[in-house]
């Protein structure tokens, strides 16, 4: 794991010249990328990988880079609608020579999430940063197959009153734990059944009227 550390710590360098990444020891930031894989490996088993994986706003490539490095025959796409940061992924992807299996998707989550290719083919989808609990889950859930995990970076202490059941249940989804990691708080979630077809909502839409608050 060395020396994945050491091939992405000049990425995450970049990336904080260029305004992608927030304040703070760029190793710190890696720590808090491989919470996710603890969070979801203490749900799933140890030795659990996903084949299929996603990281939605993906920003900097955090968590996605990190965690393609930890899971090495997992296939990952990287979902951001910022043109400047969607080309920063890609040269990413060719500086670390991932680009056999992973992918940048420069689109809404959204859109992703009723494109064929990717509707329900993933065993995990993480995000960050990504934005309000209800819009995550209704764009993570429609990604997941059944059986699926999704984590997502938390408050610190974590808040588990934020992924209420009842708001879940229309995606197919089921609040996990919330998970401390290296210090770190995370919300694993379960995707129970198929999310029906209805979800993802219209562009914006999540996000002006979302399933459950705040």
């Amino acid at each position: 794991m060395k020396g994945h550390r050491d091939a992405l710590v000049p990425v995450l360098e970049d990336a904080r010249r260029l305004g992608f990444l927030g304040p703070g020891p760029v190793e710190l930031h890696l720590d808090h990328a491989g919470g996710f894989a603890a969070a979801v490996e203490g749900q799933a088993g140890a030795g659990w990988s996903p084949g299929r994986a996603a990281d939605l706003g993906s920003g900097a490539g955090l968590p996605g880079l990190p965690l393609a490095l930890r899971y090495p025959w997992t296939e990952w796409v990287l979902v951001e609608v910022s043109v400047r940061r969607a080309a920063f992924l890609r040269s990413c992807v060719e500086k670390l020579a991932l680009g056999e299996r992973l992918t940048v998707v420069e689109e809404r989550a959204e859109v992703v999430g009723r494109a064929p290719a990717y509707r329900g083919r993933f065993d995990l989808v993480v995000a960050r940063s990504f934005g309000p609990p209800a819009v995550f889950a209704e764009c993570a859930a429609p990604l997941l197959r059944p059986g699926g995990w999704a984590v997502v970076s938390e408050p610190p202490g974590g808040a588990p009153a934020r992924w209420p059941a009842p708001g879940l249940a229309p995606l197919g989804m089921v609040p996990g734990p919330a998970v401390t990691a290296g210090g770190a708080a995370y919300q694993v979630l379960r995707q129970h059944d198929a999310c029906p077809e209805r979800f993802p909502r219209r562009t914006g839409i999540p996000g002006k009227r979302p399933l459950f608050g705040p």
